[in-house]
């Protein structure tokens, strides 16, 4: 008979989340300076508290179940509020935010979003430590690194095809159009070559794409806007992007508006409730919202 999730000590949660990111038993074992058959041990005594299986066993190591995904990133969250803890004390008690804050952005959100409102925040809160992790904006995105725990605060698109994980908190902080970049002084731009990257939000420009007859299927890829980009100055293509990616235009392209019925997307930050009530991020959401503003 399964016993209570609340069972679980947070040496058991070390080790399932140490299990997950080592990919195996030995691995975790070395990591956390521990036997692997306590490191096995463990994560038995686990499975048999929450009733499922949390690792599924093999010769290459151990992969987590779906129902280890979740545990694994609900067991980061409860250790991160382990860790915030002692800040959020200490800071109450003279008035102060510290920490270590967590982060995760796309490339142009923490080129372009996240600067200034981290500028004002570390200026009004010296103890809070930030620590930003450029994440690229594919499938589950910054979005997937609060859910699974790895960050305290992500700023995403939202509104997308791929929804935000239930329970989360979202907020808007800016809604930005795509323009049509092209080669400065070109004579006819959408006559050129497409330029695209993987991270370029489709969800948002597919419908207007389609009704479009004049952009042809995409015949260059790049690793991410700021390649398209150079590569657009160069001569070898246009594009059409988004206004925190043209931040980093130069002269060697021109920009044109696609008009009112042009595609915008929707950039904002999410977190989990518990994060939410913490000093530290309820601190930075202030100011991304000021930055908005």
């Amino acid at each position: 008979m399964a016993g209570s999730t609340a069972d679980l000590l947070p040496q058991e949660l070390r080790i399932l989340v140490a299990v997950c990111d080592r990919g195996g038993f030995s691995a975790a074992a070395a990591a956390l300076g521990l036997t692997q058959s306590a490191v096995s041990h463990s994560v038995r005594g686990s499975e048999a508290k929450v009733g499922g299986v949390l690792f599924e066993r093999g010769r290459a190591g151990a992969t987590p179940t779906p129902a280890g995904e979740r545990a694994v990133a609900l067991a980061r969250r409860i250790l991160r509020m382990y860790e915030v803890l002692g800040a959020e004390v200490r800071g109450a008690g003279r008035g102060a935010v510290e920490g270590v804050l967590r982060i995760a952005a796309f490339r142009s959100a923490a080129l372009h979003l996240l600067p200034p409102a981290l500028e004002r925040l570390t200026a009004r809160h010296p103890g809070i430590r930030p620590e930003v992790r450029v994440v690229r904006e594919i499938g589950a995105g910054a979005a997937g690194e609060v859910a699974a725990g790895r960050a305290d605060l992500g700023i995403a698109t939202l509104g997308g095809s791929q929804e935000v994980a239930p329970g989360l908190l979202t907020g808007l902080l800016a809604q930005e159009a795509y323009r049509l970049v092209h080669p400065a002084g070109h004579p006819d731009p959408k006559g050129l070559p497409l330029m695209d990257w993987d991270e370029n939000c489709g969800s948002y420009t597919r419908s207007w794409w389609r009704a479009q007859d004049w952009i042809p299927r995409a015949t260059v890829k790049a690793e991410d806007d700021a390649m398209v980009l150079t590569m657009v100055g160069r001569g070898l293509g246009m594009a059409i992007m988004p206004e925190l990616s043209l931040r980093e235009a130069t002269e060697a392209v021109d920009i044109t508006d696609l008009g009112p019925g042009g595609p915008v997307r929707q950039v904002g930050y999410v977190t989990t409730a518990e994060s939410a009530s913490t000093l530290a991020v309820r601190a930075l959401i202030r100011e991304l919202r000021s930055e908005k503003g």
